[in-house]
C-alpha cells in the first residue's frame, strides 16, 4: 500500500492542469482601469458641462423669473411663456425665420453644383476657386454687412447701377418691406458657400473611381452620373449640410442687425426669433422673457434636428 505525504498532495493540487492553444489565459493591462477613461474624459466633460448644459439649466431657471429695474429677480412660473404665446410679434418673428430658413436651404444645391464643377479632373485655376469661394468664411460679418449694403443701396448702389444698364428699374432693397428678408437671405447664402463647397469637395473625393468607371462601361452620360452615382453617394454629406444650415438660419441676427436698423420701415418683415430675443434681453431688460424665447429657439432646433435625423433613413445612402 502507497501512503502520498500530505505535502504532495497539496503540491498536486498547485500544479495548473495544461490549456491549449486556443485558451491562452489574457492578463488584464494594468492601464485598462476605467479611471483612465475618466481621466481622458473629463476635461472634455467638464467643458461640455460648464459651457453647454449649466447655461442651457441657468437659461430655463432664468425663463421662469422676472427680473427687477435694479436687480434681482423674482419668480413668476410660466408668465413667461404665456406671454410670449400671446406676444403678436412672435408669430411674425417665427414666419420670418422660417422664410429665412427655406430661402437659405437653396445655397446646398448650389454649393453641390459647384463643387462638381471644381472636382473636374483637368480644371485650370481649380485651387485659385476654391480660395475665392472661401474668402467670404474668414471675412468679418461687419464687413460683409457693409459691403453688401453699398450694393443694395437704393441711390448708388452698384446693383442697382447693373440692372439699369439692361433697362431695368432698381429699387431700395433692404429699406423695401417685400424684398428685405430675400436679400438678407442671399447674403447668408453667399457666405456660408465656401464651408459647404469644402464639405462636398470632401465627400466627392472620396467617392471611389471604379463606380465612375463602371458607369462609363454601362455608357452612362454626365448628368445620368451626377443624379444617379454622385448625389446618392454624397447623401451624407447633404444630410450633414442640410443639419447645420437649418441650426444656423434659425439662429440668424448678425446680418439683419448690421445691414438694417431699428429704426428700417422693413424691420417688421425681417425680425426673427433671436432678433426677437435681442430687444427683450438687452434693450428691454426683460431676461425672463428673453430667456423663454431663447428656450422656445432651443426646443424648435431641437425638434427640427429630430425629424431630419428621421427622415435622413430614408434618403441618406451610407456605404
Amino acid at each position: 500500500m502507497t501512503v502520498i505525504a500530505p505535502r504532495a498532495v497539496e503540491t498536486a493540487e498547485r500544479v495548473p492542469e495544461p490549456q491549449s492553444p486556443g485558451t491562452r489565459r489574457r492578463r488584464r493591462s494594468p492601464g485598462a482601469s476605467p479611471c483612465w477613461a475618466l481621466v481622458f474624459l473629463g476635461p472634455t466633460a467638464l467643458g461640455i458641462a460648464a459651457f453647454y448644459l449649466w447655461p442651457t439649466v441657468r437659461t430655463l431657471i432664468i425663463s421662469f423669473t422676472k427680473s427687477g429695474p435694479f436687480g434681482g429677480s423674482e419668480w413668476v412660473g410660466i408668465e413667461n411663456y404665456t406671454r410670449l404665446f400671446q406676444d403678436p410679434e412672435l408669430i411674425g418673428a417665427l414666419r420670418n425665420t422660417a422664410i429665412y430658413t427655406i430661402i437659405a436651404l437653396i445655397g446646398i444645391p448650389l454649393a453641390v453644383g459647384i463643387a462638381a464643377l471644381l472636382n473636374t479632373a483637368g480644371l485650370k485655376g481649380r485651387s485659385a476657386y476654391r480660395t475665392l469661394y472661401f474668402i467670404p468664411v474668414v471675412t468679418m460679418p461687419a464687413a460683409i454687412a457693409l459691403v453688401w449694403r453699398m450694393i443694395y443701396n437704393g441711390d448708388y448702389g452698384v446693383l442697382n447701377a447693373a440692372l439699369g444698364a439692361v433697362g431695368i428699374e432698381g429699387r431700395s432693397w433692404l429699406t423695401d418691406p417685400n424684398t428685405a428678408l430675400v436679400a438678407i437671405a442671399v447674403v447668408g447664402i453667399w457666405a456660408g458657400l465656401g464651408t459647404n463647397i469644402v464639405i462636398f469637395l470632401a465627400g466627392l473625393q472620396g467617392i471611389p473611381d471604379t463606380i465612375m468607371e463602371a458607369a462609363d462601361l454601362d455608357g452612362a452620360g454626365p448628368v445620368r452620373k451626377f443624379f444617379s452615382i454622385t448625389i446618392p453617394l454624397l447623401s451624407p454629406s447633404i444630410f450633414f449640410v442640410s443639419v447645420i444650415s437649418v441650426i444656423g438660419a434659425l439662429q440668424v441676427f448678425d446680418l439683419i442687425y448690421m445691414m438694417l436698423g431699428r429704426s428700417n420701415p422693413a424691420m417688421p418683415n425681417t425680425r426673427t426669433v433671436v432678433y426677437l430675443f435681442y430687444e427683450a434681453g438687452f434693450l428691454d431688460n426683460d431676461r425672463g422673457y428673453a430667456a423663454a424665447i431663447a428656450f422656445l429657439l432651443l426646443v424648435i432646433i431641437l425638434i427640427l434636428t429630430i425629424v431630419q435625423f428621421r427622415l435622413q433613413k430614408k434618403w441618406v445612402h451610407y456605404e
